[in-house]
């Protein structure tokens, strides 16, 4: 019910002072309220000019029923679970957020089960917890469970095995640097190998043909005098010491 829009002559000066104050908030509201509204429907209501005349008529048409608001607080509180190795405080007070917010829609759900829903939300790191709370049979309170569930997990973050990181990066370090030496004398090997298996020409080739027959099948880092790899045949010095016998 709106107040008069004249006071009579006969009103106390606390009654003119409330009608004007009134007054006073009626227009700012409206003002806040109009201003939020888009063109067409604010013409709609520009003709009130009191909020109160104004707010049950945008409910009746705008408002959301409360059984869309139930439907999506129950859904989110069923079906939030919590990621495994984030915080259950933080997951706790999300819980408890949508307890408050079932609670104030006058939901009537018992006390033991937004307890086991809660429990249900928990990752598999929490199943021993789980266990001795109900075969235990304790009755908490939800934020008494809640503080239950953060020291919990702060001993088993306590209790979890620490990993020797510079251990585990030397060991890696060893067995690259041993598959490493591995490949390299893999690769030596098959050189040498295949240097030793290069074909001889035929005795009936020139010489200038079986020469050019045993290059093509020597690699370049391996010498085609002595046949050893690390220098050429200019540097090699079983040629060096021969070309020196013979000189003398």
């Amino acid at each position: 019910m709106s107040l008069p829009r004249a006071l009579p002559k006969e009103s106390t000066h606390e009654e003119r002072l409330t009608f004007e104050k009134w007054h006073e908030d009626n227009r700012k509201v409206r003002s806040i309220v109009l201003g939020s509204m888009t063109n067409d429907i604010q013409k709609q209501y520009d003709r009130h000019d009191d909020v109160q005349s104004i707010m049950p008529r945008m409910s009746q048409i705008y408002a959301v029923p409360d059984r869309h608001i139930r439907y999506a607080a129950t859904k989110a509180f069923f079906g939030t679970k919590m990621i495994e190795g984030s915080s259950v405080q933080e997951h706790g007070v999300k819980m408890l957020s949508l307890v408050e917010k079932l609670k104030d829609l006058k939901d009537d759900l018992a006390k033991e089960t937004y307890i086991d829903v809660i429990l249900q939300s928990l990752p598999p790191s929490f199943d021993s917890f789980i266990v001795n709370y109900n075969m235990n049979g304790l009755e908490k309170d939800l934020h008494e469970l809640i503080n239950m569930l953060v020291q919990y997990e702060i001993i088993i973050k306590k209790s979890a095995p620490s990993v020797l990181v510079g251990e585990a990066s030397t060991s890696k370090a060893k067995d690259k640097g041993a598959g490493r030496w591995r490949r390299k004398k893999g690769k030596t090997e098959s050189t040498a190998a295949s240097a030793q298996s290069a074909p001889v020409a035929p005795l009936g080739m020139g010489k200038g043909k079986r020469k050019a027959v045993r290059q093509s099948w020597i690699p370049k880092d391996v010498c085609i005098y002595c046949r050893e790899k690390g220098h050429w045949k200019r540097e090699c010095p079983k040629l060096i010491s021969n070309q020196g016998g013979e000189q003398e």
